[in-house]
């Protein structure tokens, strides 16, 4: 018995582990109340807010963003008898009025009771980027070794932990009222009529692809003993994309790493307090985007150059930000140089989308998903809305795009750096030559379209933590670790900071020592990555001028 238990203290170890996170999961849910005020009462405030209805202009009294929806309103009253003063107005006030934090707000932020747990999450973070320094150090210099008979379980244990330790911290909090609300209205608007989403939902802003997934948590959520885990059933899909995501990221770290790298690797993304923060504490849908994205670009750098096309266009289908990764698409396309391809590619992609569009088209014109996205990517026209980057740095959050800045206007300028940095990216893919490059291409212009173009939200740069990690995976320069650990520092204070940390509504006049900090970093992330790549570039050139 003693030397049975000495033979497999590891996975008993890691049985114990699991069968812990069950219980505290089992633990969470059955004490979980659903929030009435949050899931019920705002969502009545919202269905009777006419400006809701419209969401025409910053001169509205609410307004919301395509996913953030911080309400914005001229006269903001301070939130009485909260610990943090979540939801207090700035001192100053713009022209542009006050945009409110998502916290303790009457459209729907969580309560200052749950704010308690904010601090613990950034404890959280820095034991977690000490933890993976020291398994980086141990597998890069010690040679620690798995044994290989452990790693079915090994993974499986991580999978499992990091999924029901979502699911446990998903009962902390309700999530970011605005959009919890939101996607239950539309959950609730596609279960009853499907095919007439877009003519009863409210603000129904997002592209079709998620409403699928939202018709049959509204399927589901009708059944009376499921219904007040109403907000859990719209948390899991971002859950179950993390878990997912972090296995997909394991298994191709196995054709091209060590074992233990490719551990290491899925359990930095799996454990990674950005995508805790984001679908298991926020309640947003970056985590499910990502991995269609990954899907994606696994496919076009497997030669899978139609799949991919299907995919991209799911992407681009489910958020408007996927049109920012489809030059990546294009690069491969052009590389291949094969008209057939390219054809069928882009037939492919046009029938996806028909068959994902046309269930809602009845009764609509047949521009109207044309006019969906135009009015989607003009909601918020202002240089940033509470991205942390090049334009927050200097001053201009929630400034409006048309204003001029150095002879052109913010807009124009956002422009202009995403045709810089997509010529620039496919200079760069074109001079490597390879289809194992197109995670970091897809990771050039994430960064650089969060970094330097306008109207970026907070969560837009979320992609960046599992893109980055990918790129090193197939390019193996260990620089890019650095920048997936600067990444998941950025995405987590922007996120972190607009959840909680907002004391007051953030304006053009907002602006502190750490939304200055983050934005610098983001830019010299965005620098470090362009050197690494042209490092990359020019040192495959010269091999093959030495071969020659």
């Amino acid at each position: 018995m003693a030397m049975f238990l000495k033979k497999n203290l590891f996975k008993i170890g890691l049985i114990f582990l699991i069968l812990l996170s069950v219980f505290l999961c089992i633990y969470s849910i059955k004490n979980y109340k659903s929030n009435n005020i949050t899931s019920k009462t705002n969502v009545q405030k919202f269905s009777d807010n006419k400006t809701y209805r419209n969401m025409t202009g910053p001169e509205n009294d609410a307004k919301f963003s395509n996913g953030s929806r911080y309400g914005q309103k001229k006269d903001i009253q301070k939130r009485p008898n909260s610990n943090m003063n979540f939801g207090r107005a700035s001192n100053k006030r713009s022209e542009n009025d006050t945009h409110q934090m998502p916290g303790g707000d009457m459209r729907g932020g969580f309560s200052s009771t749950k704010s308690k747990y904010a601090p613990f999450l950034t404890l959280y973070l820095i034991a977690f980027l000490i933890l993976c320094a020291g398994a980086f150090y141990f597998i890069t210099r010690k040679n620690l070794k798995i044994n290989k008979n452990n790693t079915k379980i090994l993974i499986f244990s991580l999978l499992c932990i990091g999924l029901f330790l979502r699911i446990s911290l998903s009962t902390v909090m309700e999530g970011y009222g605005g959009d919890i609300n939101l996607f239950r209205d539309w959950a609730s608007t596609a279960a009853n009529n499907f095919s007439q989403f877009y003519t009863n939902a409210r603000s129904g802003d997002y592209p079709p692809l998620y409403m699928y997934v939202l018709f049959l948590i509204g399927k589901i959520a009708s059944i009376s003993s499921i219904n007040p885990y109403y907000t859990l059933l719209l948390k899991l899909p971002s859950i179950i994309a993390d878990v997912v995501t972090a296995y997909f990221i394991y298994k191709i770290a196995k054709k091209y790493l060590s074992l233990e790298f490719s551990i290491l690797l899925s359990a930095f993304y799996i454990f990674n307090p950005v995508t805790f923060i984001d679908s298991a504490l926020w309640g947003q849908v970056d985590s499910f985007f990502t991995l269609i994205i990954v899907l994606s670009l696994f496919l076009l750098s497997e030669g899978k150059t139609i799949l991919s096309s299907i995919a991209f266009t799911c992407a681009v289908l489910m958020k408007p930000q996927g049109i920012i990764f489809l030059p990546v698409l294009l690069f491969e396309l052009v590389r291949e140089r094969n008209p057939k391809t390219f054809v069928k590619s882009i037939v492919s992609g046009i029938i996806t989308a028909l068959v994902i569009i046309l269930p809602f088209s009845y009764n609509q014109n047949a521009l109207w998903i044309f006019k969906l996205y135009s009015k989607t990517i003009s909601e918020y026209p202002y240089a940033s809305v509470n991205g942390f980057n090049f334009f927050n740095l200097i001053g201009a959050n929630y400034k409006k795009n048309s204003e001029v800045f150095f002879i052109f206007n913010y807009q124009i300028w956002g422009m202009i750096a995403i045709t810089a940095i997509t010529l620039s990216c496919w200079y760069l893919y074109a001079k490597n030559k390879n289809r194992m490059f197109v995670f970091a291409a897809a990771l050039v212009q994430i960064s650089g379209v969060f970094t330097f173009s306008t109207g970026m939200h907070e969560r837009y740069l979320f992609p960046a933590a599992a893109l980055s990690v990918i790129s090193f995976i197939y390019l193996k320069d260990k620089r890019l670790l650095t920048l997936a650990v600067g990444y998941t520092i950025t995405v987590y204070t922007n996120i972190y900071y607009i959840l909680f940390s907002g004391s007051r509504g953030m304006s053009s006049d907002s602006h502190s020592l750490i939304t200055g900090g983050i934005s610098f970093l983001n830019i010299i992330l965005f620098i470090y990555l362009m050197k690494i790549l042209i490092d990359l570039m020019l040192k495959m050139e010269g091999r093959v001028n030495h071969e020659n």
